[in-house]
Order: C-alpha cells, then sequence, then structure tokens
C-alpha cells in the first residue's frame, strides 16, 4: 500500500475534507439506502431517508468509542435482510428491538474480550485465516458488481451493452484518475469516476428519448417529480413510530423470542466479519486497530452504533467494506473525513432532491465504480498472506479450504436461521488452522524479514549481481573484515 495522504489524525483542509467526504458517502450510500427498498418497499417502516440518518448517527456514535482511530463509515447491514423481513410484521418495535439483540451481542463480546484480551484470537485466526477471508469478501461482491455492470440484478432480460460500455468507461475513469491524475485529483476517483458515469449516461439517455430507444435511456428523471411533494422530505424516524405505535403489534412473550432467535446468530455472522472488516483496514493504514484503539472498543462502537442508528433509521448498521476501499483508494485515513461524511448523511436524509439523485444514478455507473472498491476489498486480502510460503501444503489447505468453500456458496441453514458462505468458510479455515497447526509453522519466507527491515542491514552485490548478500548487519560486517585483515597480517608477520 502507497503511503497514505492525510493519517487518522490529520485534518485536510476544509473545502478538500468536504469532497473527501463526500465520495465516503457515495461509498456506502446505494447499499444503505437499497436494504430498507428490499425489506419493506412500502416505506411503512424503512424508509431510504431514515437509513441515512441511522448511518451517519452509528458512525459517529462508532468514532467516539473508538476514540477517533477507526476510519471507517457504517451503513445499513446486508446480513440482516432475513431477520428484518420478519421483524417488521411486528412493526416499529420489533424492528427496533431486532437492533438491540443484534448490539447487545456485540457488547456481551466486548466484555468478554475486555477480560481476556485478544491473543486467542491471534493464535485461532491469524493473517493465514483472516486474510483469504477478506479477499472472499471482495470476491463474493463481485457478481453484484458484474450484474450492475450488465444491468440484470433485476433480470436477465434486461442485460445491455451499452451499459457495459458505461460501466467499463467509468471504472477505467477511476483507476486513471486513481494512479495517472493530478496530485490533487488523486484523491477524489471515486467521486470523479461517478460524475463521468453520471454526465455519459444523461447523454445517453438524452439521445435515448430523441431517438424514441429504450434501451439508450438509462436515467429515469421521473422520479424527480417526487420532490414536489413535501410529504417525501420527511424522514420515517423509527423513533417516531416507536411513540406512535408502542408494542401493540407484539402480542405475546413467543414474538419476542422469535425475534430473538432471527437476529441473534446472525450477530455472530456480524463478528466475523466485523474482525476481517478491521483486519484489512489496519492492513491498509498500517495500524493494529484490534489492539489499539482495541477490538472491545472497535465492538462497542459497532454494536451501540448500530442500536443508536436503528433508533433512528430502523436498520442494524456494521462497518462497510465499500468505504475501507475508499480509504485505500482516495490514500485518506482521516477520521475528521469520516465524521464529515456521516453529517453529510444526515443532512442529505432533510434534503430530499440529493436522495433523489442517488437513487437516479444508473447501476452500471455503480457496478464500474465498485470494481475497483471490490478489488481492492480483495487484494488488501491477498497482501495479509504474501508472507505465508505457499509451497509447505499446511499454509495451502487453510487458504484453499476458505477460498473453495467461501466461492462455492457454501452455507449452513438451522431453520430460519442461515450461516453466510464468509462465516462458514472462516469457520473451516479455523478449523483447518488448527489442525494442520501452522500458526508455528508460519511465514517461512519471511524467517529473515526482521533482519531485511533493519536500517543498518547492508546488500551487497558481487559478479555484476549474480551474487547477492542479504541481510548482514553493517557492524558485523565491518568486523569481520577487520578479523580477516588483522589475521592476514599475523599471517605474513609468521611468515
Amino acid at each position: 500500500m502507497n503511503e497514505l495522504v492525510y493519517n487518522i489524525n490529520d485534518k485536510p483542509p476544509f473545502a478538500k475534507n468536504f469532497l473527501l467526504a463526500l465520495q465516503q458517502v457515495f461509498s456506502i450510500i446505494v447499499g444503505t439506502m437499497v436494504l430498507p427498498m428490499i425489506v419493506d418497499p412500502s416505506g411503512q417502516y424503512l424508509s431510504q431517508s431514515s437509513a441515512l440518518i441511522g448511518a451517519g448517527v452509528g458512525t459517529i456514535v462508532y468514532l467516539l468509542l473508538t476514540k477517533f482511530k477507526s476510519p471507517v463509515c457504517l451503513g445499513s447491514s446486508f446480513s440482516y435482510i432475513l431477520p428484518l423481513l420478519t421483524a417488521v410484521n411486528y412493526g416499529y418495535f420489533g424492528v427496533f428491538l431486532g437492533s438491540v439483540f443484534s448490539g447487545i451481542v456485540y457488547v456481551i463480546l466486548a466484555v468478554i474480550i475486555k477480560f481476556v484480551g485478544v491473543n486467542w484470537m491471534n493464535k485461532i485466526m491469524p493473517p493465514l485465516v483472516i486474510g483469504p477471508v477478506v479477499a472472499l469478501i471482495g470476491l463474493n461482491l463481485a457478481s453484484d458488481a458484474v450484474t450492475n455492470i450488465m444491468n440484470t440484478s433485476v433480470s436477465i432480460e434486461n442485460y445491455s451493452f451499452i451499459s457495459i460500455i458505461i460501466g467499463l468507461i467509468t471504472f477505467f475513469v477511476t483507476i486513471i484518475i486513481s494512479t495517472k491524475g493530478g496530485k490533487k485529483l488523486r484523491m477524489y476517483p471515486f467521486l470523479i469516476g461517478i460524475f463521468a458515469g453520471y454526465v455519459l449516461c444523461s447523454i445517453v439517455t438524452g439521445i435515448g428519448f430523441a431517438v424514441n430507444v429504450d434501451a439508450l435511456k438509462l436515467i429515469d428523471f421521473s422520479e424527480f417529480s417526487k420532490v414536489a411533494d413535501f410529504s417525501n422530505w420527511i424522514p420515517n424516524f423509527t423513533f417516531v413510530g416507536l411513540f406512535k405505535e408502542g408494542t401493540s403489534k407484539i402480542t405475546s412473550f413467543g414474538d419476542i423470542i422469535t425475534i430473538f432467535v432471527a437476529f441473534v446468530p446472525i450477530s455472530f455472522v456480524s463478528f466475523a466479519e466485523h474482525i476481517a472488516d478491521h483486519k484489512n483496514l489496519g492492513s491498509i493504514i498500517d495500524k493494529d486497530l484490534l489492539k489499539e484503539p482495541g477490538l472491545t472498543r472497535t465492538l462497542l462502537g459497532d454494536g451501540l452504533g448500530s442500536i443508536a442508528g436503528a433508533f433512528a433509521g430502523g436498520c442494524p448498521n456494521t462497518t462497510y467494506g465499500e468505504s475501507i476501499g475508499c480509504v485505500a483508494l482516495s490514500k485518506n485515513a482521516s477520521t475528521k473525513t469520516i465524521l464529515f461524511a456521516a453529517i453529510i448523511c444526515i443532512v442529505i436524509a432533510f434534503f430530499y432532491p440529493l436522495v433523489v439523485f442517488v437513487t437516479t444514478i444508473p447501476t452500471c455507473v455503480i457496478g464500474g465504480i465498485c470494481i475497483a472498491l471490490y478489488g481492492f476489498i480483495s487484494v488488501s486480502g491477498l497482501r495479509m498472506i504474501k508472507d505465508f510460503n505457499l509451497n509447505e501444503s499446511q499454509n495451502l489447505f487453510v487458504v484453499a479450504a476458505i477460498f473453495i468453500t467461501g466461492i462455492g456458496g457454501l452455507v449452513l441453514k438451522f431453520g430460519s436461521v442461515e450461516i453466510s458462505n464468509i462465516a462458514v468458510a472462516l469457520i473451516v479455515g479455523i478449523i483447518t488452522n488448527l489442525l494442520l497447526n501452522t500458526t508455528k509453522r508460519g511465514k517461512k519466507i519471511s524467517a529473515n524479514s526482521a533482519l531485511l527491515e533493519d536500517d543498518k542491514t547492508v546488500r551487497s552485490n558481487k559478479q555484476n549481481g549474480n551474487e547477492i548478500f542479504n541481510s548482514i548487519n553493517q557492524k558485523d560486517f565491518v568486523e569481520d573484515i577487520n578479523k580477516d585483515t588483522e589475521n592476514d597480517n599475523n599471517f605474513k608477520d609468521d611468515s
């Protein structure tokens, strides 16, 4: 990873920070707004605006509890789609109660880890296990990026060659700006990519209306007509619904147990993803976030942030891999930017034209951006295992077990509870690692890494670079030469 432009404690200038924060917002906004549409299309209990507010509030709580040392945004968690589908049957209280249950799991885990520490976790989940899981998260999302580019996320019949072209152009603009753009532009590849894609789609849509070809009408501008209805400007706050509806839809203790069973098992799955996300983010910013601010604080931030966010917007939150990818892409890890992004999320929720604008961004543009974002997540995971010798069967089998079970889509179902393929892959990886005891064998390739990184290390090339002396301490090298010289002198004296 290249050196960060802004580190955790840095504060970018206001104008630059606004653009960087806006870029973070766009990285999480689609997923955050899509979830309530999937679970509750009517918007009766969950709405896009309130989900944005929930993400903003949750992120602020997370930042406070992690002492502004972990630069990532929270947003609506797709892990809870099935539990939320159950919860909406029990009204506002059912939705909020589910988020409370999931948050409490995180709080309990945080308390346990506070007393027992994280060393045990590093033993059962070393980089050899976590790395492939992080890579798997990105690979697992790859199909979403591709279906969005092809415009087949809703139906295969919607396949569009024009969408593919625009999606790829969006991707190319993003990576060219990121790698070859000017110093200032390189910090906004994601934002510029979306803008370029949207402008291109607008032009194509205009041509589509001019020649009356539906396939070219990529943007539905009719959505902006909703702006005139000011009732749409008011977010559907969960806490307002709670006061109005109360617990009227919870008719028995059995209903509470149903919600509990729906949410709690998924929380343990999200716990595994929480660790993977923070390991990934830590590798990008070169800090061990599980030690500082500590896993206890990140769990409390995620759990309590989810509860606080759900009180406003209903959906349980989680740290977003897209946000982490944005940190990697922009090389900006400032938590001041993350705070600004959280505030922007809250403000946007009250400015309905912006909400509509986001909903009109074509899926092909989002897909093009996600090639870069999801790719960064995958590559970050692979970087964690670069020092392990995969020629050794013990290491190879651990990585293979995770990739094959994860990419193959192995899931575990217990009634209405489903453990995702990523969580199953992590479990299989942990078991494989413990069985083969690879943690002791470890990093064969990097056995001399400490010496290689020593500032005093001297590398001497001989015979036009064919003979290389690596990892030689300069002081020892000079002493050896002095000893050889002394021996030569003694030999001459004896002669």
